[in-house]
């Protein structure tokens, strides 16, 4: 018997495509391709919770588990990079500004989700194998990392395969940012309160899962 989706992952679904069919209106009533990058992009940002998923198949550490935690690490800040593309929100007419306003926002919206769900997910499998400390540690330097990497995706344009096909591009301009941090201080103030902004999100979230509703009130 076919198992049915979890009631998050319908929801996730149901989100990006109520974006992507915003942005599909858009381009047939304007003919205007301005906001087809969010197909290609929510596909990037689906990418970490596809690994962060599978791992929840895996009740130990080896080498597919180890291959899908780096596919994941190195995919997961393409999910918070979509909030940048708010950066293109102005008035484009005919379309009235609160209509684009909806696909930045649910766009931004399905970015930080997917990225936030996955890392949930990757948290949980981690448990199994690490006290609470260590893993939190992991999701805090996680969600730092992930500052990082929309800051090299934003503004040094480099995509996530590019560790691949140019790592000693990267790598060579990751150690002058860290061996002149004051010169690069704008990498480092990004990458920090970027970071901290996820991480607060992130964990705020993480008390309302386990929030009871009496608590909220």
């Amino acid at each position: 018997m076919k198992q049915s989706l979890p009631g998050i992952s319908k929801m996730l679904i149901l989100s990006i495509a109520f974006t992507i069919v915003l942005v599909l209106v858009r381009i047939v009533y304007t003919n205007d391709l301005s906001y087809i990058f969010y197909g290609w992009n929510l596909f990037l940002a689906i990418i970490p919770w596809l690994c962060s998923s599978r791992l929840q198949k895996h009740t130990r550490i080896d080498f597919t588990t180890i291959l899908l935690l780096a596919l994941w690490l190195l995919f997961l800040p393409n999910a918070p990079y979509v909030i940048t593309y708010i950066f293109h929100y102005e008035l484009r007419e005919p379309i009235p500004m609160w209509y684009d306003l909806l696909i930045v926002t649910t766009g931004a919206w399905n970015g930080l989700l997917l990225g936030i769900v996955s890392l949930m997910q990757v948290e949980k499998f981690l448990h199994i194998f690490w006290g609470k400390r260590w893993v939190q540690g992991f999701v805090f330097t996680s969600l730092i990392l992930c500052g990082y990497g929309v800051y090299i995706g934003r503004y040094s344009r480099y995509n996530s395969w590019d560790i691949i096909t140019k790592p000693q591009h990267i790598l060579l301009d990751s150690l002058h940012q860290i061996r002149h941090p004051f010169q690069n201080y704008h990498v480092w103030a990004f990458t920090a309160l970027f970071g901290i902004m996820l991480t607060i999100i992130y964990f705020t979230l993480q008390q309302l899962k386990t929030s009871n509703t009496s608590e909220l009130v």
